[in-house]
C-alpha cells in the first residue's frame, strides 16, 4: 500500500501516541490498525525501547523441553534416553546439556544382565528358527536327483577335495579327503554311478592324537557301511601346542580317506569330465 506525503510528518506526536498505547497493554497489531501504521519499519521506530505486555508474549515450550532435558542430564541418563522420553532431537539434547558434566558409567545391575541375555537368547531362537526354514524349503525345492545330477555334481565336488595330478608331481590316484559325512556318501554314491565295486575302495582315518581314535573309526566304518576291520592304518596329528583347535569335542571324528585302487584311468577320466564342463562355462555366462 503506498504511504501519502504528510501521513508521518508529526514522527514525535505520533510515536507519543503508539508509547502510551503500549503501555497500555495494546498489541503492535493494534496499535497498527488504531494508528494507521502501514510501514513496519516506522512501527519499530515507534515502538522502539517499549517491551511487549506479558500477555502477547507466546510460551515457548522448548523451554519446559530445555528445563527437562538439564534435569534428565544430571540424573545420569543419556542421550539416547532423554531423546526416548522427550521425543526431540539428540542436536538440541547436546545443545542444551552440552555444559553440564558427563554422568558417569554405570555397571549394570545383575537383574538387568539378565534381561538382556534373556532378550539376547530370544533374538538368536528366532534367528534359528528363520534359518531353519529356509533350509528347509531349499531343501525340498530341491526335488529328486537325477543321475546326470549326481555324475555332475560327484565331478565338480572331488575336483574341489580330492587329490589331484600335478606336472611337478605325477599322482593320477583317485584320493578323497573329507570330514563331512554327507559329503562322504554323496561321494560315495558317484562312485557306484561310475560302476567303481565297492572292493577297489580302501578307507583310512587321520585325526588329531588327542581324540578318541577307535570311537572315530567304528562311526566311519558304519557310516560307509563296512567292518572296521577293513581299515587301514590310522594316520595320527601331532597337536600343535601353539595352535588353538576349534575341532574338538564328542562330534570330532577326524577325516575319513577314501581312496580307489588302481584309478590312473578313472582319475584321467575325471579331469576330462572337468575340463569339459569348465569349457562350457563361459557359454553360461550372461
Amino acid at each position: 500500500m503506498a504511504t501519502s506525503p504528510g501521513k508521518y510528518a508529526d514522527f514525535e506526536g505520533l510515536r507519543e501516541r503508539a508509547v502510551a498505547l503500549r503501555r497500555a497493554g495494546l498489541s503492535r497489531r493494534q496499535i497498527r490498525d488504531r494508528l494507521r501504521v502501514d510501514n513496519n519499519d516506522i512501527l519499530n521506530r515507534l515502538l522502539e525501547g517499549e517491551p511487549p505486555p506479558e500477555w502477547t508474549k507466546r510460551p515457548n515450550a522448548k523451554d519446559d523441553l530445555r528445563d527437562r532435558a538439564r534435569e534428565l542430564r544430571l540424573q545420569g541418563w543419556t542421550y539416547d534416553q532423554i531423546q526416548v522420553e522427550l521425543g526431540c532431537s539428540k542436536s538440541s539434547i547436546s545443545l542444551w546439556v552440552r555444559d553440564l558434566p558427563k554422568p558417569e558409567r554405570r555397571e549394570p545391575s545383575e537383574q538387568a544382565k539378565l534381561a538382556a541375555r534373556k532378550r539376547w537368547e530370544h533374538e538368536l531362537a528366532m534367528r534359528d528358527e528363520e534359518r531353519q526354514r529356509t533350509k528347509a524349503a531349499a531343501s525340498a525345492q530341491f526335488g529328486e536327483m537325477s543321475d546326470r545330477d549326481l555324475f555332475i555334481a560327484g565331478v565338480a565336488l572331488y575336483w574341489a577335495e580330492g587329490s589331484k595330478d600335478k606336472v611337478y608331481a605325477r599322482r593320477e590316484n583317485v584320493l578323497f579327503v573329507n570330514s563331512d559325512p554327507g559329503v562322504i556318501q554323496l561321494y560315495l554314491a558317484w562312485l557306484d554311478l561310475l560302476g567303481v565295486a565297492p572292493e577297489r575302495l580302501t578307507y583310512r582315518v587321520m585325526i588329531h592324537m588327542t581324540a578318541d581314535v577307535e570311537s572315530a573309526k567304528r562311526y566311519w566304518a558304519d557310516l560307509v557301511g563296512v567292518d572296521v576291520t577293513r581299515f587301514q592304518r590310522t594316520t595320527i596329528k601331532k597337536h600343535n601346542p601353539k595352535t588353538v583347535r576349534k575341532n574338538v569335542g564328542d562330534d570330532y571324528r577326524g577325516c575319513l580317506v577314501i581312496r580307489v585302487a588302481q584309478g590312473a584311468e578313472l582319475y584321467r577320466k575325471i579331469e576330462g569330465w572337468w575340463k569339459g564342463m569348465v569349457a562350457q562355462a563361459p557359454a553360461r555366462l550372461r
